[in-house]
C-alpha cells in the first residue's frame, strides 16, 4: 500500500498538470474580477443609463459593461464542465478570440475617443491612434484563424490556443495601442500641471493614469507571457494562461475611464483639467469680456500689495458690488483703503480710524488731484464697510480660487 500511486486512480478532471492547474486557479480569479465589477459599477451604470441622449462612448460603455461578463460566463463553462467532449470543443474554441477581439477593439475606440476629446481635438492623436486602432483590429481578426484547440484530457475543458508563437501579435498590437494611449494621457496630464501646479497624487487620480497603467501593465505582461514563455508541449496552456484576465481588466479599467468623464459624454467629454481661468466659475459666472480690461467702477490696488485686484467688478442688484480676486490671498477691504490713503496723503499724518467710512470714488479724486466730496448720509449707509452701520450692504468680496 506504501507504494500505491493514488493519482492513477484520479479522473482525468482532477489529475491536472501543474500549469493547467494555475490556469483554472487564475480563472477562477478572473470570474471573482467580472462579477465584482459587475456588481460594483451597477449603480453608476444606472445613473448614466438615465442621462438623455446617447454619445458614443454612453453607447460603448453598454456594450462593454454586458458583453464581458456574458463572454466569460460562457468561457467559464467550456473551461470548468468536465462533460465537454473534444467533438463539442471543435465547435466552440473560435468563441473567445473572436469575442475578445471585439471586446478589445470597441474598449480601444473608446479610449481613442477620450484622448481625441482631451487634446482637443489634435490632428497628431488622430493620426496616431486611428491607424494603430485600424492596425489592431485588422491583425486579431487575422490571428482569430490560427488558433486551434488545445489537446486536453476529456474533462479538462475547452481552452483555446494558439496553432503558431507569432500568434502572439494578436495582443501586441493592442498594447501598442494602449501604449501610445498611455504617453498621450502623461503627455496631456504634464500640460495642465504646467499651467495649473498640482499634487503628483492628485492629477494622478484626477486624469485616471492609474487606470490607462493598469491597462498597459497587463497587456504588457500578457504579450510578455506570448512571446518569452515556452510551452511544454501542444497540451501546455501557459501562454494563454492571463488573456482571460487581461481582457477582463482591460474591460473594467475602461468602462471606470468613461465614468470618470465629469459632466456630458457628448464628443468625448471635457477635461478636468482645463485651467479655471478658461472656464467660467459655476458659483460666480463671469463673461470673459469682462476678464480683458479695467472698467470705471474699478477701486485703486495699493502699491504694497503682492498681488493685483482682478479687473472684473459688477454691480449686483443690491447696489454693493462683487469682487472677483484670483491667484492672491484674501486682503480685507480695510487693509486697501489704509494702504492707498497713506500713499496718497502720507504727509498729512491722518489715519483712517475705527468707524470711518470709505469711498473708492473720493480716493480716485484724491488721486487725481481734485478735492474729494464729502459723503452724504445715504452714501454712508450704502458705502458703510465696518462700523456703526452693521446693516449697511457694503462690499461683497467673491474669491475665485486660492493657491497656497
Amino acid at each position: 500500500m506504501d507504494g500505491l500511486d493514488i493519482s492513477s486512480l484520479l479522473p482525468p478532471s482532477l489529475l491536472l498538470p501543474p500549469r493547467l492547474s494555475a490556469h483554472k486557479y487564475l480563472m477562477v480569479c478572473t470570474l471573482t474580477v467580472a462579477a465584482w465589477d459587475t456588481l460594483v459599477l451597477s449603480p453608476r451604470t444606472w445613473r448614466l443609463y438615465k442621462t438623455q441622449g446617447w454619445p458614443l462612448l454612453k453607447i460603448t460603455y453598454q456594450f462593454l459593461r454586458y458583453l464581458m461578463p456574458v463572454e466569460f460566463a460562457i468561457v467559464a463553462v467550456a473551461f470548468f464542465d468536465s462533460s465537454w467532449s473534444l467533438e463539442r470543443c471543435q465547435h466552440f474554441y473560435l468563441f473567445e478570440p473572436i469575442v475578445t477581439a471585439f471586446l478589445m477593439a470597441i474598449a480601444s475606440l473608446s479610449l481613442a475617443v477620450r484622448m481625441y476629446a482631451i487634446w482637443d481635438k489634435s490632428k497628431i492623436v488622430m493620426f496616431t491612434l486611428g491607424p494603430l486602432l485600424f492596425l489592431q483590429v485588422v491583425v486579431q481578426a487575422i490571428c482569430c484563424a490560427f488558433y486551434q484547440v488545445v489537446p486536453l484530457d476529456v474533462g479538462q475543458g475547452c481552452i483555446a490556443g494558439p496553432k503558431h508563437n507569432w500568434v502572439g501579435i494578436y495582443w501586441l498590437a493592442p498594447t501598442i495601442f494602449y501604449t501610445a494611449t498611455l504617453i498621450f494621457a502623461i503627455a496631456r496630464s504634464r500640460k495642465s500641471q504646467l499651467v495649473k501646479p498640482m499634487n503628483l497624487w492628485k492629477l494622478f487620480l484626477r486624469d485616471g493614469l492609474n487606470l490607462y497603467g493598469a491597462i498597459w501593465l497587463v497587456n504588457m505582461i500578457n504579450v510578455l507571457f506570448w512571446l518569452i514563455v515556452t510551452p511544454n508541449g501542444p497540451e501546455d496552456t501557459i501562454k494563454t494562461i492571463i488573456t482571460s484576465m487581461t481582457a477582463v481588466l482591460t474591460t473594467t479599467m475602461t468602462l471606470r475611464v468613461i465614468l470618470g468623464i465629469r459632466g456630458q459624454l457628448n464628443n468625448g467629454g471635457t477635461y478636468s483639467g482645463m485651467s479655471s481661468s478658461s472656464q467660467p466659475s459655476h458659483s460666480n459666472p463671469v463673461s470673459s469680456g469682462a476678464r480683458k480690461g479695467p472698467t470705471a467702477s474699478e477701486g485703486p490696488v495699493p502699491a504694497g500689495a503682492r498681488h493685483s485686484l482682478s479687473q472684473n467688478i459688477r454691480s449686483n442688484p443690491g447696489g454693493g458690488q462683487t469682487y472677483t480676486i484670483e491667484e492672491m490671498r484674501a486682503k480685507t477691504q480695510r487693509e486697501w483703503a489704509a494702504a492707498e490713503h497713506e500713499e496718497e496723503d502720507g504727509k498729512s499724518g491722518y489715519a483712517l480710524g475705527e468707524d470711518d467710512v470709505v469711498d473708492h470714488d473720493s480716493l480716485n479724486d484724491r488721486r487725481r488731484g481734485e478735492k474729494a466730496a464729502p459723503l452724504g448720509e445715504d452714501d454712508r449707509d450704502a458705502a458703510s464697510v465696518k462700523g456703526k452701520n452693521p446693516g449697511g450692504i457694503g462690499v461683497k468680496v467673491t474669491i475665485d480660487r486660492e493657491f497656497q
